[in-house]
């Protein structure tokens, strides 16, 4: 080893036991989320020492890793390493459940901690994947499935969002630390005080996610949900609003009716709008959402993908030859809309949630899905992949572009909402974009290598759902990897590289990848 590389720790530029210390303070206090699925252990008498056990786990871990400094001061540099590492072990603390409940349960799949740390990130960065290869009541306790639920809930809107919010520790470089955790090129300042900013956002989350809850179950009292009880409710309210997608029900939402189906989706796009404009309705009307640029751009690209899909549905050429159990969309006007609406939404918000196994629908029609897992949805949204804001500002910059290279004398920024954008920020965007893209095209490479290696054929389009799925959050992808599967039968390697995958995808990229440079360290 370099000694010139042992004896520099004190050259360095970034107190990284500042941030350690912090991460302690947020698992600290996370782990107060483990009283939830324990008081639904006791009331049900399942796993009830799995998160008492799982709960003094996060307690120590915290406390420990505060330590590390107990009086931290945060800067730039701090953030970026403190929210990369919050993640992290977050993620690692949250699998204790699923790996206590399958070493004494009936479910030895979590027991492996490979599985275990796949489905806690899963949960946590909302990419909604699994390897629970049977997800039933008979196989798992209520509690450990709420919290599947819970750890998505928690990972919507932003853990770090969450901490700045109720902890006074972390109002100062608040701003700094949501920025390099929020989805998209930047948080918007709502109030004058970022703490309070975060308030509110979690208030708005807080608020729809209650409303949904209400909705569903008040469907059950009404008869029109049979099978959507408190339970139900609670658990989807708690996946749609993060754009999550994990359900109770092995079928996830074709398991209810079409009642249900319908009272989601709007759910669903107003999770992957950006948050900050229900605050502006709020405080400036309802204009200011409805002239926004990206919403405009986010609901008309739903609208064309529904209505490109629909269409197949309905006239008979979005599903393959044989229809499942006999059901066939031709002529059916309701059903085909119904279904292409929820799925494009689903995707299109990487929620993930599907109402029927899209598996069975024709080529064209899957393609379609798979272009959609890149688009995304609004920045300051919970959802997840490219975003819409990004694709517009790069369409927007190749038009300009194209007018230069005619008029090269002309003047012509790219706008956003009326507001011209800098050069620095553009550059942002293209950077990333270009980042995501190869992720992409390495990590199927990757991911089909992996599977050959140990005799597992795994086609093209498998794979790149896969890797899309996990880089942008969406959950379901293709083929093995569909609607009604899991990721389990994934070799240990290519788990842990999804793993890292929904971790970077989820932070997008860059704050991660600021990490490996000397730079950040030494300069």
């Amino acid at each position: 080893m370099n000694r010139d590389w042992i004896g520099s720790w004190d050259r360095l530029r970034v107190d990284w036991r500042a941030s350690v210390g912090l991460v302690g303070t947020v698992v600290k206090y996370l782990a107060g989320a483990f009283l939830i699925p324990l008081a639904v252990a006791l009331y049900y008498g399942e796993d009830v020492l799995t998160f008492i056990a799982s709960l003094v786990f996060a307690i120590v871990v915290g406390v420990a890793l505060e330590r590390a400094d107990p009086d931290p001061e945060l800067g730039a540099r701090e953030g970026f390493l403190m929210v990369a590492l919050t993640w992290l072990v977050v993620a690692f603390v949250g699998m204790m459940p699923y790996l206590i409940a399958g070493i004494v349960g009936t479910e030895s799949t979590l027991a492996r901690p490979e599985n275990a740390l796949f489905e806690s990130m899963s949960g946590f960065t909302t990419t909604g994947a699994t390897v629970m290869g049977d997800i039933s009541f008979d196989r798992h306790s209520h509690a450990l499935l709420l919290w599947r639920q819970l750890t998505q809930w928690l990972g919507g809107m932003g853990i770090i969002v969450l901490a700045v919010a109720i902890l006074p520790e972390l109002s100062v470089g608040g701003a700094q630390l949501m920025d390099a955790e929020a989805p998209g090129p930047g948080i918007q300042k709502l109030t004058p005080r970022i703490a309070k900013t975060a308030r509110v956002l979690w208030i708005a989350y807080l608020g729809f996610t209650l409303l949904e809850m209400v909705l569903l179950y008040g469907l059950h009292l009404l008869g029109l949900a049979p099978n959507m009880g408190l339970y139900n409710a609670v658990s989807h309210a708690l996946t749609t609003l993060p754009t999550g997608g994990f359900s109770p029900e092995a079928r996830s939402i074709e398991a209810f009716s079409a009642a249900v189906q319908w009272v989601i989706i709007p759910f669903m796009v107003v999770a992957g709008t950006n948050f900050a404009l229900f605050w502006h309705c709020v405080t400036d009307g309802p204009k200011r959402l409805l002239n926004d640029t990206e919403f405009q751009a986010f609901t008309g690209i739903i609208a064309a993908l529904t209505a490109i899909v629909a269409g197949q549905l309905f006239f008979g050429i979005g599903l393959q030859a044989i229809p499942v159990d006999g059901f066939s969309f031709s002529g059916k006007l309701e059903a085909s809309v119904r279904h292409a609406a929820f799925q494009i939404v689903s995707i299109v918000t990487t929620t993930g949630y599907a109402s029927m196994d899209f598996n069975t629908w024709s080529a064209p029609a899957k393609y379609v899905l798979l272009f959609g897992m890149f688009i995304g949805g609004s920045a300051g949204s919970t959802a997840g992949a490219i975003k819409v804001v990004r694709w517009v500002v790069v369409l927007k910059s190749l038009r300009k572009e194209l007018f230069t290279t005619v008029h090269p004398a002309a003047v012509a920024p790219v706008r956003l909402n009326g507001n011209p954008l800098d050069e620095r920020t553009i550059r942002g965007i293209y950077a990333f974009t270009l980042l995501y893209l190869v992720f992409f095209f390495v990590g199927v490479v990757l991911v089909i290598a992996d599977a050959w290696r140990v005799g597992h054929y795994l086609s093209a389009f498998e794979a790149m759902s896969a890797v899309a799925a996990t880089l942008g959050n969406v959950g379901p992808g293709f083929g093995s990897v569909g609607p009604m599967n899991s990721y389990l039968d994934f070799p240990l390697t290519s788990k842990l590289f999804m793993v890292f995958l929904m971790w970077i995808g989820r932070l997008e990229i860059l704050p991660v990848l600021v990490l490996l440079t000397p730079a950040y360290w030494r300069t």
